[in-house]
């Protein structure tokens, strides 16, 4: 593709010009014009019409440009941007249409030319800006001096309806993409607001704890939790951490657009994003009930649950706990539904309350035989370690004195060791064993 300057006529003064040995010569070059499709040249505008524009380029006969050639934007009148005697660049379209005229395009001289600007900004990376001039099927076009398109998924980081609404605007956007052949130039304004908003979150991120409780507006629920917008910063409320009280979906504790307190329970900063907590800014209803209730307390309740290691019981309203099945009966109990069914009524009584867990284990076999309370079992275990001490410092003591003093200090032991019951120490670590189990089997949430 060349560009040549067919604007000169000839005159009497240009007509011949002097050749490299001397000699004048005529000069060819304005009078013999060889215009070929595509080429760049230079004119002068010699006439403006309502659809079409002539241009004087020296050729036999003046250049037309259609209304469709003369500019990228469709809506453009021609007084709106040449006047009379404006020296312009333009392309050849058609040397000789079927009426014999010259066909010209502005608009594609101009494409032609900041195709190699645009190709010059997208290898550097930088930032091309340009007003909205058309709104199309899948986005918008930006006048960059050429139709540059910006996808409407491209054109926001939330998601753009009234795409005719930013006509007329002016915007910053990133060249994604360039491909000269098909005249495409792909934009994207989204990738410009989330490096502005990048940025702007890492600020407001380095002002925030661990800990700290903030307000925040749900934007969507999804079957795993609900997600908050807490100052520009996308957080994730997990389901169990929505309430105290087992949800089956976070929609029955929040919706979409309500301002909630939560608390940052820890942060991301490379992906810049939070996990919160709702449950944590609200007071624990089982914590609140439970102090009613102590150790050895006896109470109905009702079964809510049966598995295969015990009963669940239902003292009050949120609030339940678990009997094994090694406390149901004084006799071995095979299956749990044998000595209940959901629904019954049963005396229990409390032998174990968990307020870090947030469990209570109960007993009905303890109702009418409360041969081991929690005080007793404690009482026991305290004489173990003192009996245990008191053998330590015998074996020290028998080093240092005499054979009557050590002989002595063994009988006391041993007499001390003879009062502890065989049967009811075995009953101690069985009990020790069953609480140990319904603490880690059974799962009260």
């Amino acid at each position: 593709m060349t560009e040549k300057n067919y604007n000169k006529k000839l005159t009497n003064d240009n007509y011949m010009i002097e050749d490299k040995d001397g000699r004048m010569v005529p000069n060819y070059d304005l009078t013999m014009i060889n215009l070929n499709d595509g080429d760049l040249i230079k004119g002068r505008v010699v006439k403006i019409g309502k659809d079409e524009v002539l241009v004087d380029v020296g050729f036999k006969s003046e250049g037309v440009i259609p209304l469709s050639e003369l500019s990228i934007r469709n809506d453009i009148k021609p007084e709106d941007i040449l006047n009379v005697d404006d020296e312009i660049e333009i392309m050849v379209l058609q040397k000789e249409d079927q009426d014999g005229r010259l066909i010209l395009s502005k608009k594609r001289a101009e494409v032609e030319q900041n195709f190699d600007r645009i190709e010059k900004i997208y290898e550097s990376g930088d930032i091309v800006e340009g007003e909205i001039i058309e709104c199309v099927k899948g986005g918008l076009i930006v006048d960059i001096g050429l139709r540059g398109f910006l996808p409407a998924s491209l054109i926001d980081v939330r998601k753009t309806r009234d795409l005719q609404s930013y006509i007329g605007e002016k915007c910053k956007c990133k060249i994604i993409e360039v491909d000269r052949n098909r005249n495409n130039v792909v934009l994207s304004r989204k990738v410009i607001i989330e490096g502005e908003k990048k940025e702007q979150r890492k600020e407001i991120l380095d002002k925030m704890e661990i800990g700290q409780v903030r307000k925040g507006i749900i934007t969507s629920i999804a079957d795993f939790g609900a997600f908050v917008d807490v100052d520009g910063i996308d957080g994730l409320v997990h389901i169990s951490e929505l309430s105290w009280n087992h949800v089956k979906h976070p929609s029955e504790v929040v919706s979409v657009n309500q301002e909630v307190d939560v608390e940052i329970l820890d942060i991301d900063y490379e992906k810049q994003r939070l996990s919160l907590g709702l449950k944590q800014t609200q007071k624990d209803p089982w914590l609140e009930k439970v102090k009613k209730y102590s150790v050895k307390e006896i109470l109905k309740g009702k079964v809510t649950r049966i598995v295969k290691f015990g009963l669940f019981v239902q003292i009050d309203e949120d609030l339940e706990g678990l009997v094994h099945i090694s406390e149901l009966s004084p006799e071995a109990v095979r299956r749990p539904s044998d000595i209940a069914k959901i629904g019954d009524e049963l005396t229990v009584r409390i032998i174990d309350i968990d307020m870090d867990k947030r469990r209570m284990a109960f007993s009905v076999k303890q109702v009418e035989n409360p041969d081991e309370d929690a005080g007793e079992k404690k009482a026991e275990e305290k004489s173990e370690k003192e009996d245990v001490v008191e053998e330590k410092t015998g074996e020290e003591d028998m080093k240092e004195e005499d054979s009557k003093k050590t002989a002595e200090l063994k009988d006391i032991f041993e007499e001390g060791k003879a009062k502890i019951n065989e049967e009811e120490s075995s009953k101690k670590k069985q009990i020790k064993e069953i609480l140990k189990e319904m603490k880690d089997e059974a799962n009260i949430d």
